[in-house]
């Protein structure tokens, strides 16, 4: 299916990189593709029926359309940890003992939350509840409210500039979501009436190019492409360089998902990051993380890499609605110490969402 976009092509000046080379690159100001183009292959088009919920305060609805989207994402999740929990129960009560307890353990562990963050659970349900005959209600209630505690973070909010455009770099494995995820974040931000310029860094996979043109399409907002194969820093400094000449808000560049070694991983991120900061100051100032909630555990040990080499400052969690492992959100919340700023929640372009502790917890264990 093709997208849209004008045919206007406006080639921006040719900068000087950090190492004398030139970087050769072009912005293409893209129009709206039509909103059912899928880039998954599937139609993704809004219903666009009114609901009772029009009427509601703009706050609470969207409290209300968050926790939505997050239950629905968690559905897998929840009907593994529902039907495990369920099972405990097996007549009206059930006595919290050690062999209850050990038992509730066992079915945590099954959700990828780590050992660490099961045992946590557990314990805060041993001191609430051990020697007492509870419902099922009670202890899922005491699970979401424990798990609310251990996800709260003091801010997930992007830290803007306060002169000159916002650079977020985005890091991840291929494979990752990387890609799709700066597609949603851009059309979020852009939804929010922030001017985004896109800059498509992950030079070395076609694919990614071509892709985060095309979600470029669907936004309506500008992009800085190269040539295959191009220096992914020049192509940073052109993204960061048109994002001040539009006076554009955001700069979000993809950067490469494939890397030989740990030591070329460094090598390009610092370069990309003395680049951007010569353009401007304390630039990047966001360095975002994308993780594959699929992957389980295995995201863990694939991204610490990019976490320690790319001085993250926050988690993009993809995927989510693909997985019956939503729990791993606690370990990586725990081994990262980084927050989750955003959570992929579908196939669509709207399917992000800023990350909210509560409604997770509560979509996550709710009946």
């Amino acid at each position: 299916m093709a997208f849209w976009r004008s045919k206007k092509r406006e080639e921006t000046p040719t900068p000087q990189n950090d190492d004398g080379g030139e970087a050769v690159g072009e912005s293409v100001r893209a129009e709206k593709t039509p909103a059912n183009q899928s880039l998954s292959g599937q139609n993704e088009v809004a219903s666009g029926k009114p609901t009772s919920a029009d009427a509601q305060p703009v706050e609470q609805k969207r409290s209300v359309g968050l926790f939505a989207k997050m239950r629905g994402a968690l559905s897998k999740t929840r009907q593994t940890l529902s039907t495990d929990i369920r099972d405990l129960f097996k007549s009206e009560g059930r006595l919290v003992d050690d062999d209850f307890l050990n038992e509730l353990f066992s079915r945590l562990i099954r959700t990828d939350m780590g050992v660490r963050s099961a045992e946590v659970i557990r314990d805060d349900v041993a001191q609430r509840l051990k020697a007492r005959v509870v419902q099922m209600e009670e202890v899922l209630e005491t699970i979401t409210e424990q798990t609310r505690s251990m996800l709260s973070q003091e801010s997930n909010a992007i830290k803007y500039t306060t002169e000159g455009p916002t650079v977020i770099l985005v890091v991840g494995v291929n494979g990752s979501g990387k890609t799709t995820s700066i597609g949603k974040l851009a059309n979020h931000l852009h939804q929010s009436g922030k001017r985004v310029v896109l800059g498509a860094g992950d030079t070395f996979r076609a694919a990614a190019v071509e892709q985060l043109t095309i979600w470029a399409g669907r936004i309506g907002c500008e992009i800085v492409t190269g040539k295959p194969e191009a220096d992914p820093a020049s192509i940073a400094y052109q993204t960061v360089e048109r994002a001040v000449e539009t006076n554009a808000d955001l700069a979000i560049i993809d950067t490469a998902g494939r890397l030989q070694t740990q030591t070329n991983l460094m090598q390009q991120l610092e370069k990309i990051r003395r680049v951007v900061g010569k353009k401007i100051e304390n630039a990047p100032h966001e360095v975002l993380l994308v993780l594959d909630a699929t992957a389980g555990q295995n995201a863990i040990s694939q991204a610490r890499g990019f976490s320690e080499a790319a001085e993250c400052s926050g988690i993009v969690l993809a995927k989510l609605d693909g997985s019956a492992k939503g729990g791993v959100i606690l370990p990586i919340r725990e081994q990262f110490n980084l927050p989750v700023k955003f959570v992929g929640l579908g196939e669509g372009i709207d399917d992000i969402a800023e990350f909210d502790a509560a409604a997770f917890a509560k979509a996550l264990f709710a009946q």
